[in-house]
């Protein structure tokens, strides 16, 4: 991308999940495309999510039935195209006839006028009702549907409180979220996309009936043109709408912080938790990176999108206080290792909560000639719908276009069957007989089919090149900077992978090191 004049069909602003799915989706279409990130790859809120594929058992308090459809379809059509970095989880739900909460959601207010002595209760057949709305919502065929649990003498028990007797039980989805970005962009490149990352939009100009874009990156300015403009900028959505491309359109976001607790392992199955709290909120506790447990979200007012989102010490005493009414065992500040925070980028509905704005994805044409499609909202399970979506107010401007594709084209590693994981683990083991239990695992997780590729004819550790601890190589990370976009230790330790919970900062800063080498001319 030198000639000043280079012109693209499509040019996207943002390398997060829509950004990228977009992307993706237009250059299997035959279009001419370019993707623009200030960053890295989902630097921002797409690898701050709660790592979860699912339909949003809350919403249905909501009403928000639509979307809830939608993504239940869609957790199962994603589980067949991507199984290295996504898989089925169960979720137990532990219940009490006495719990109370303080909610102001659709089915809460229509409960306290037609039974108001139910005020401030999820009564048992409330809860029975949802779950079989989502079991039956989105044609579920692989997932399992819900079941009862007996927390006296279930495993799922034992790390929870003796008040609670009963749970119910249901299906769920895990997800990588960061590396889906990267495969969804790597899917793109192959499919002719230019992909920049470090790549700053400075402004775009409407020209005639083409925008001329200037861009910033390392090597300093330069100006290319598209026929259309896609504003995936998330958190800056509405930044770009009023600075870079000085557009007049009213609509706009509604920034939600939300902030997540990383403690030490709390119990050994394998299971989730989904807790509710007597403010009305939910939370989930979630098995994360083998020896840890993920706890979150929050939702919190985020005034400026340039302000870094990060966990605070209410939010998270607040976690640790709302998981610990449910185990046995208190979080104290000491089992924390590691927080983490996002900003979700939600449509401004006016909904007078956090919590109560709506997580539907909203998309906004604006112009006839040189259009401008700003993206608002979305969830990282409906990414690919989302891309459907915006395909279809894109198509009208290049006639030509061919239709639909994604749903079952699996990413790259993901060519293999659902229940397959574990025989590609005791595949590889068996072909690389120096590889642990652990490195496999994380290989193929990370990697899928791709990762015989990297492996090659190794025959040893040694072979891998210099190690740098927690099971990463010189190898892994010389084709993470030549096919994944990597430009530093934060981009491996804390996108691409979570090793960062494994290693101390000498480690990483020797992994910069590496990096920085492999980079330079």
């Amino acid at each position: 991308m030198t000639q000043q004049d280079e012109v693209f069909d499509l040019f996207i602003i943002g390398g997060g999940i829509n950004g990228c799915g977009i992307a993706r989706d237009a250059s299997g279409r035959g279009l001419k495309v370019a993707l623009a990130e200030m960053n890295d790859l989902a630097s921002a809120t797409s690898s701050a999510s709660t790592k979860l594929f699912h339909g949003g058992l809350r919403y249905l308090e909501f009403f928000e039935f639509r979307l809830v459809k939608e993504a239940l379809e869609e957790r199962e059509t994603l589980l067949k195209a991507m199984p290295h970095i996504s898989w089925p989880m169960r979720f137990v739900l532990p219940y009490h006839a006495d719990m109370r909460f303080d909610s102001d959601t659709p089915t809460s207010r229509l409960l306290s006028k037609v039974m108001p002595w139910m005020k401030g209760r999820r009564p048992a057949w409330l809860i029975r009702l949802g779950l079989f709305l989502y079991d039956n919502l989105g044609g579920r065929k692989i997932l399992p549907g819900t079941s009862k649990l007996d927390l006296r003498t279930a495993p799922e028990g034992k790390p929870i409180n003796d008040r609670f007797e009963r749970a119910y039980e249901y299906s769920d989805c895990w997800v990588e979220d960061s590396r889906l970005v990267v495969l969804n962009a790597r899917d793109a490149q192959a499919r002719g996309a230019t992909v920049m990352t470090r790549t700053r939009v400075m402004e775009a100009v409407r020209d005639g009936d083409e925008w001329s874009i200037k861009l910033q990156d390392a090597a300093g300015e330069r100006t290319v043109r598209a026929k259309m403009l896609v504003n995936a900028g998330g958190p800056w959505v509405g930044d770009i709408i009023r600075h870079t491309v000085r557009s007049n359109s009213t609509e706009g976001v509604r920034l939600v912080r939300g902030s997540h607790i990383v403690t030490k392992k709390l119990y050994d199955h394998g299971k989730c938790y989904f807790f509710q709290g007597t403010d009305g909120r939910i939370i989930f506790s979630i098995p994360y990176e083998t020896d840890f447990t993920l706890i979150g979200t929050t939702d919190k007012e985020h005034a400026d999108p340039n302000e870094k989102p990060v966990c605070t010490d209410e939010e998270k005493a607040y976690l640790a206080n709302f998981a610990s009414q449910y185990f046995k065992t208190p979080i104290t500040e000491a089992d924390v290792v590691w927080t983490y925070s996002g900003v979700r980028p939600l449509y401004d509905d006016g909904a007078k909560s956090a919590t109560a704005a709506t997580r539907e994805y909203v998309l906004k044409v604006d112009g006839d000639t040189a259009p401008l499609l700003n993206v608002f909202g979305g969830k990282i399970t409906t990414y690919r719908k989302l891309a459907e979506a915006a395909l279809e107010k894109i198509v009208p401007f290049f006639p030509k276009t061919s239709g639909p594709w994604t749903a079952g084209v699996p990413l790259a590693g993901g060519d293999f069957p659902v229940d397959g994981f574990d025989a590609q683990v005791s595949s590889l083991e068996a072909d690389y007989p120096f590889l642990d239990a652990f490195w496999a695992r994380r290989l193929v997780r990370a990697y899928g089919t791709e990762a015989r590729e990297l492996l090659g004819d190794a025959k040893s550790a040694e072979d891998m090149g210099e190690a740098f601890g927690a099971t990463i190589t010189a190898k892994e990370l010389d084709r993470a900077v030549d096919v994944e976009w990597v430009r530093s230790a934060e981009d491996f330790v804390w996108r691409r992978t979570k090793l960062g919970l494994r290693l101390d900062a000498a480690e990483i800063e020797r992994i910069d090191g590496h990096i920085k080498s492999r980079l330079a001319p």
